[in-house]
């Protein structure tokens, strides 16, 4: 764990959550969903470079770049619509609550810490996916970047989600597992702990902005450590 600052300026009084890959393990479900549908329409499975680009990103404003890049003249209603049906098949089966993360998320419930979801998923994926993982009670706030302006990395979707909490967004600590989303959070002005759902190192720029940073990502995230400098920073 590689920590930019020990004490920080401003306390933590709230939490907000990336859902997908920073607390539930949907990465690859969803990675699965995009094939099916791309293959519906003739076209290859995304490459490890497409991936990583849309790690982090709306559905939507994925969505309008699939269909930019290979002229479909599908509707974007449509495609989403199709990727999300495609997506819940496989989810209902196969989505796993990361242990440690969930660990985290016990402690702050306990402490009666604020907490909110902030994912770039469409609203009826969010509330789904929480249902089948018996999470929903945890959040005060559960918001999808469909709901703002712009989506992750530009800071909209925490700007609201602070809001809806009641908290200054400079109390704020946001968990994420994107370079899109540690941008959105810096560019919040909130703290960030990142945890790279790629692990490729050179970590790109961005996720060395973070105040935290789990090189390992999910796999080297550890509740307790994450904890002990919560415990500092409230």
């Amino acid at each position: 764990m590689k920590k930019n600052s020990e004490v920080l300026k401003h306390k933590v009084k709230a939490v907000i959550f990336d859902l997908d890959g920073t607390l539930v393990d949907s990465e690859p479900n969803y990675s699965k969903a995009d094939n099916v549908l791309l293959r519906e329409y003739g076209i290859p499975a995304l490459s490890e470079e497409m991936k990583r680009k849309y790690v982090g990103i709306g559905t939507r404003e994925m969505m309008e770049d699939v269909k930019g890049i290979y002229g479909l003249n599908e509707s974007i209603d449509m495609l989403v619509t199709k990727k999300n049906q495609y997506y819940l098949e496989i989810a209902k089966e196969n989505t796993i609550v990361f242990p440690e993360m969930y660990r985290f998320l016990q402690f702050l419930k306990e402490k009666n810490y604020p907490l909110a979801i902030a994912s770039g998923s469409s609203p009826e994926i969010i509330d789904i996916i929480l249902a089948i993982t018996n999470l929903t009670e945890y959040f005060d706030v559960i918001l999808s970047a469909d709901e703002v302006a712009k989506g992750k990395p530009a800071p909209d979707v925490f700007w609201e989600a602070a809001k809806r909490l009641g908290v200054p967004f400079e109390n704020c600590l946001v968990m994420e597992d994107s370079v899109h989303g540690v941008e959105a959070a810096k560019s919040a002005s909130m703290y960030c702990m990142a945890l790279p759902y790629m692990m490729e190192e050179p970590f790109d720029n961005s996720f060395l902005m973070a105040d935290v940073l789990f090189k390992q990502g999910i796999n080297g995230f550890r509740a307790e450590e994450a904890i002990d400098w919560l415990r500092k920073n409230s």
